[in-house]
């Protein structure tokens, strides 16, 4: 199952105190790193952008005058989305928009996955590269000299950058802690260990995954 990678903009921090999303985008991405499908769409929400918000998004009043109702891109970005595992950097920020806007979808449409656990790039970053110098996206993507995907805090641009991050921190797990299968219930767990206990982490992870019981012996009776 490929991992969905989203990214948000917005009105403001927090949809607690009334700030929507304005943009939504979504790639996902195989096993092997490679981005295979992506989803894009302004949204309105019926909210005005602040004048400062529209300086460092680019995203203006009159764009959102055109786009989409909220509700609709919300409903086909969780379709979208699916069961896939869900990855954004800073995704405490991510996750708060994602439930909040499918909630208001209301009881009977709000899907599942509004509720996903998000794995978060930064968190792993900030355990996995404690040299960098910031652990924002753009900074992180110059330490590791990922491509640009276009301007940044673009949800596209930023989604896709958040990937190539995400591919590089599953590589360098494989490559330092020989974790040859990065499953999205590891970076979870990861995300959350202490600094400096990761490799504890990594085997207290594996050693409890169950044991997978082998088949039933039947006995071979020979013919009748």
């Amino acid at each position: 199952m490929p991992t969905a990678i989203l990214d948000f903009e917005t009105t403001g921090l927090s949809p607690a105190m009334g700030d929507r999303a304005t943009e939504v985008a979504i790639v996902l991405m195989d096993d092997s790193g490679r981005v295979v499908d992506r989803f894009q769409s302004l949204m309105n929400a019926g909210v005005r952008i602040p004048a400062f918000i529209e300086s460092f998004t680019g995203i203006t009043n009159e764009m959102i005058e055109d786009a989409p109702p909220a509700a609709d891109v919300m409903a086909q970005a969780s379709r979208f989305v699916g069961d896939a595992p869900m990855v954004a950097h800073n995704a405490s920020f991510d996750r708060r928009f994602w439930a909040a806007e499918l909630e208001r979808l209301g009881c009977d449409a709000a899907p599942a996955n509004r509720h996903a656990r998000f794995a978060c790039t930064m968190l792993l970053s900030r355990r996995l590269y404690p040299e960098a110098r910031s652990f924002r996206l753009g900074s992180l993507a110059a330490f590791h000299d990922l491509p640009s995907a276009g301007r940044a805090h673009r949800a596209m641009a930023d989604a896709e950058v958040a990937a190539a991050l995400l591919a590089r921190i599953q590589r360098d797990l494989e490559r330092r802690f020989d974790v040859f299968d990065c499953r999205h219930e590891l970076l979870v767990k990861l995300q959350k260990a202490p600094k400096g206990k990761m490799p504890d982490a990594i085997r207290a992870f594996f050693a409890s995954l169950p044991t997978p019981t082998p088949p039933p012996h039947t006995a071979h009776t020979g013919n009748p």
